[in-house]
């Protein structure tokens, strides 16, 4: 369901001081169960208005800007609400990948919403080094495919829904180059599904150029290296700060649940390395934080790991 912006900056007036009270709560050890699901409630209702507005102004920009950069409109036919069709748009990435949006599906009424973009990476000709172009090739399926199905499953869930007439429900896939530089090459693969209630996640692509595999955290440093533990801790350290500068802020770090409480990344947590070549961790809604706090993402300082690279 869209909301407009006045309607939404009602609803959040009216939801503010409630919300507040509750979040207060939230931060007291003595919080019941109850008291929990309401606040968790509120927050996804405020979130899920407040994001529908944003996502509508968002693409509207997007579209505006498309338009002033090709200076032409291509109107496509349609008799039904929904719009599903292949495009490509390639922008300029880099000498050995690029990124194209390989699908368009968009579909919207009163109550369903949908705005997916999917991307495909392709990759340059490399005719000095079969090796890495074999490698690049292969693994640039392999992303493509994940992407594919990642997608695929949201929009058949998705029109399962309008089928069956459930509810309002709002879907959302975009990308992001992250970084491209010389060495590495990260797309961000940014989701989110409302039905009632709303859930982020990004999904993190990231490729060594100099070989054409897809890295893993443990790629980047020497065997039994513990980085781990030099990470998880920078992170802690990162979200008490957080939390000790704005009261808004709270990790489930020190909480009465001891399940709740980060403990430490895996090998499997999502990462890239930003443009500094720095690691920076991504974590999900609800990961290591009440839903309020969206996805976040925690950039370690390079003396942390310093010692520890390959």
């Amino acid at each position: 369901m869209i909301y407009n912006f006045s309607e939404v900056k009602e609803w959040n007036e009216q939801l503010e001081e409630e919300l507040q009270n509750l979040k207060r709560e939230y931060l007291k050890p003595q919080m019941s169960e109850k008291q929990l699901r309401k606040l968790q409630k509120k927050m996804e209702e405020a979130k899920m208005r407040s994001r529908a507005e944003r996502n509508k102004k968002r693409i509207t920009r997007l579209a505006a800007t498309a338009a002033a950069l090709a200076g032409i409109f291509v109107i496509l036919p349609n008799t039904s609400a929904g719009i599903a069709h292949a495009m490509e748009q390639i922008p300029v990435i880099g000498s050995l990948v690029e990124v194209v949006t390989f699908r368009d599906y968009s579909y919207e009424t009163d109550r369903n919403v949908a705005d997916i973009e999917v991307p495909e990476v392709k990759v340059a000709d490399q005719p000095e080094d079969s090796q890495v172009q074999e490698n690049l090739n292969r693994t640039a399926e392999e992303i493509n495919a994940e992407i594919q199905e990642i997608t695929d499953k949201l929009i058949e869930e998705f029109e399962a829904n309008l089928d069956e007439e459930m509810g309002h429900q709002n879907i959302m896939v975009k990308s992001e180059v992250l970084t491209t530089t010389e060495e590495y090459f990260t797309l961000k693969l940014i989701c989110y599904q409302g039905a009632g209630s709303g859930y982020a996640w990004n999904v993190y692509y990231t490729i060594d150029l100099k070989t054409g595999e897809r890295l893993a955290l443990k790629d980047l440093f020497r065997e039994g290296e513990d980085y781990i533990t030099a990470v998880s801790e920078n992170i802690k350290e990162q979200m008490q700060a957080q939390m000790d500068a704005d009261e808004n802020v709270y990790y489930w770090l020190h909480d009465e649940i001891e399940e709740w409480n980060f403990k430490a990344i895996t090998d499997e947590t999502s990462f890239y390395l930003n443009e500094k070549g720095n690691v920076v961790i991504g974590f999900n809604e609800g990961d290591v934080a009440p839903m309020y706090m969206g996805t976040v993402e925690f950039e370690i300082p390079a003396e942390v790991l310093e010692g520890m690279w390959k």
